[in-house]
């Protein structure tokens, strides 16, 4: 593996972009957990897929658009449908639930029309679906960085804000705290993350790494910060052991992490029931 690692740049860009994407998806998964909204990443994964499938579409139509990258154009549509949902939520204040079966339908419609307009599914479709570790570019992984680094300056800066709306949003109103500016930054991120996640996951599968990590830790972790470090311990060795089972058994990479997550969470929750019969 190492020997290949080296010698091929693909590898070395999945490696990379999965170290870089193992830390933002978990860190970001915490806060959406915490808020009850873990299936929030599905309905923006699938406007994502709407995205990408008309970026590959005005591709096929337009010789200007052949060089443009099919993730800038996801990244676009993954961005609306996060303010969508925002906007949905407050139209149905005591029903918000709603906003995210709404943007995920008009998600999964908006793609299969434009997939059926580009004359269904093709290569480069399926490895956003299901993740590829060919199809990320060197041009990917610089994206995905500049993404972490994003990321990573917002929840530094925001992280108390971050905190207090996600545990008690009614609280940090009375407190000052611009809870719709704050809302509005964090799901940007997350639909961001999700758009940078796809290569390596897939589309259909983004939301487990965002999710399976958070699930694992919370039932071992003793504090919140540790949540998000387990988090992000779990989430890392999720895509880099996928990664790398991936390699050597001729696999999907997406369905193979996500497997790890699953695993690494009945692990932790074997434990965890094992630990409470000892003290009992």
């Amino acid at each position: 593996m190492l020997h290949a690692l080296m010698e091929f740049e693909f590898l070395q860009n999945a490696i990379f972009s999965g170290l870089l994407i193992g830390l933002t998806a978990p860190l970001l998964g915490v806060f959406i957990v915490v808020r009850r909204q873990a299936l929030i990443a599905d309905a923006l994964s699938h406007i994502t897929l709407a995205g990408i499938a008309a970026s590959l579409l005005l591709s096929k139509h337009l010789t200007i658009w052949q060089n443009v990258n099919p993730i800038y154009l996801g990244m676009g549509f993954s961005a609306i449908g996060s303010l969508f949902i925002e906007q949905l939520r407050k139209a149905y204040k005591f029903f918000e639930e709603l906003a995210i079966p709404i943007t995920l339908s008009a998600g999964i419609g908006l793609g299969v029309v434009f997939i059926s307009l580009a004359d269904g599914f093709n290569t480069d479709l399926f490895s956003y679906l299901f993740g590829s570790v060919v199809a990320i570019s060197r041009d990917d992984l610089w994206t995905i960085l500049f993404v972490t680094i994003a990321v990573l300056i917002v929840v530094v800066l925001l992280y108390k804000e971050l905190f207090f709306i996600s545990f008690d949003e009614e609280q940090a109103i009375v407190s000052g705290i611009r809870s719709k500016w704050i809302h509005y930054i964090f799901i940007l991120m997350v639909a961001i993350v999700i758009a940078a996640s796809m290569q390596i996951v897939g589309i259909l599968l983004v939301s487990a790494l965002m999710t399976l990590p958070v699930a694992a830790s919370i039932r071992i972790a003793r504090g919140f910060k540790q949540t998000i470090f387990l988090s992000i311990m779990f989430g890392e060795l999720s895509v880099i052991g996928g990664l790398v089972l991936a390699f050597y058994l001729d696999i999907a990479p997406g369905g193979t992490i996500v497997l790890l997550a699953a695993i690494l969470l009945v692990g932790t929750l074997v434990w965890k029931k094992q630990l409470q019969s000892r003290q009992i």
